[in-house]
Order: structure tokens, then C-alpha cells, then sequence
């Protein structure tokens, strides 16, 4: 009876073994795909974050060209950050709210990457009048900013405002970077190898910066699945 039983089951276990085989690997590549981060558009975004001329703009958004100061005086663009992964963050010296808690949570990041050359960190002054380049080398010191990592930077207001709404979406008020403009946002960026948005964090949040971790992991995972 066993015998017979077991060569009854033969087709079964074919069947079983030709459905795992093909079955287990798709249903694996599904939940992969699923686990890559979004890719931001401003179509993406909260509304109230985007520019009335770029709300309808569904794919292809990518950081703007850049040309800042960083805190030894030298010239940073986006040339800087080729091939890079990176962390962007709006913030001024003078802050005594918010920019605290951001500023130990990017050096903490700048910590725990320092030796992976495939991540940077770039922070850009809301204030760039104020912070000058000797204001932000003393603050680039008490922060302990590695050079070459972490680029704290100044430069044209309206060039700094403009990055802020019309590439990175950090802010939620109009203005035209003037005089009288002024922004201040927790968010921490996050921006691929093609200057693409991947993920918001609220920069003065722990529970954000080990989200930011994972979200980092995924995104080095897909590069190295190219």
C-alpha cells in the first residue's frame, strides 16, 4: 500500500517541486522591488512644499546645478557630489531651536559613514550674509566637520532659497529669497548618485535618522544590484 500510495504521490511531488521553483523566486523579486525607495517628483510631494510652476512635473526631477562657499572657502558644486549618495540640510548658526538637534544628528551621520566614501553630507546656510566663511569654519570646528564629507555652506541667498523650494521641496512658505525671506525647516534630504530625491526625514527625530540608516542600505543595495 505504500508503495502504491508513494507512486500516486509522484505526480504531486513534481507538481510541488516545478511550483517552488518558479513560484518562491517571483514572489522573492516582488518583494525586492517593493522594498526600493520612491523616487520624488514634485508631483509627489505635499503641494503646499512645491512651486506652483513645477506641480505637474511627474518624473525625471533632479537637484539643480549648484555653486556654494563651504567653510574653508572653497567652491562646492555639484561636481562635488558626483557619484554620490548624500544628506542635505537647511540650517544658520545662530539657531538656537531646532539647528541644535540637526547638527548633532549630522554629525552623528557623519560619524557612523566617515569611512564610506560613497556617502556625503551638505548643509546650507539660511543666513548666508551672516554666515560668512570664517563663521562657518568656527562652527564647522565645534561641530567637528570632516572636510571633504561634510560641506557646511554659504553663498547667494536667492540661489540658496531657490535650491530649497524648487529642488529639494524643504519648505513650505513662499518667497523669493529677498531681503526680508527667510526659511527654517527640519528636513533632512536624502539624494541619490543622479540627484534624485529618495526619502524625508525630520532632522531633529532619532526614530528619522535609523529610518534614514535602512533607507541608505536599500538604496546602496540597488546600486549594487546594477
Amino acid at each position: 500500500m505504500e508503495i502504491k500510495f508513494f507512486k500516486k504521490s509522484i505526480p504531486t511531488f513534481i507538481f510541488l517541486a516545478v511550483f517552488s521553483a518558479v513560484v518562491i523566486p517571483i514572489f522573492y523579486h516582488l518583494l525586492k522591488v517593493d522594498t526600493k525607495l520612491k523616487i520624488y517628483n514634485p508631483a509627489d510631494v505635499n503641494p503646499r512644499l512645491v512651486d506652483f510652476s513645477m506641480k505637474h512635473i511627474t518624473k525625471d526631477h533632479t537637484v539643480a546645478d549648484f555653486e556654494l562657499t563651504n567653510q574653508n572657502g572653497e567652491t562646492v558644486t555639484n561636481k562635488n557630489y558626483e557619484n554620490k549618495i548624500y544628506v542635505a540640510d537647511f540650517f544658520f548658526t545662530r539657531c538656537q531651536t531646532i539647528c541644535i538637534a540637526m547638527a548633532y544628528n549630522m554629525s552623528e551621520l557623519q560619524d557612523f559613514y566617515k569611512n564610506d566614501a560613497e556617502i556625503m553630507f551638505l548643509s546650507h546656510s539660511v543666513t548666508p550674509v551672516i554666515d560668512s566663511v570664517s563663521v562657518l569654519k568656527e562652527y564647522a570646528e565645534r561641530k567637528g566637520v570632516i572636510n571633504g564629507k561634510w560641506n557646511v555652506t554659504t553663498g547667494s541667498k536667492k540661489h540658496i532659497y531657490e535650491l530649497a523650494r524648487k529642488s529639494y521641496f524643504a519648505v513650505l512658505d513662499e518667497g523669493d529669497g529677498g531681503e526680508n525671506d527667510f526659511i527654517h525647516t527640519e528636513q533632512f534630504i536624502l539624494v541619490d548618485k543622479e540627484r534624485r530625491i529618495r526619502g524625508y526625514y525630520d532632522g531633529t527625530e532619532k526614530e528619522d535618522m535609523l529610518k534614514l540608516k535602512k533607507d541608505i542600505v536599500l538604496l546602496k543595495e540597488e546600486y549594487a544590484s546594477k
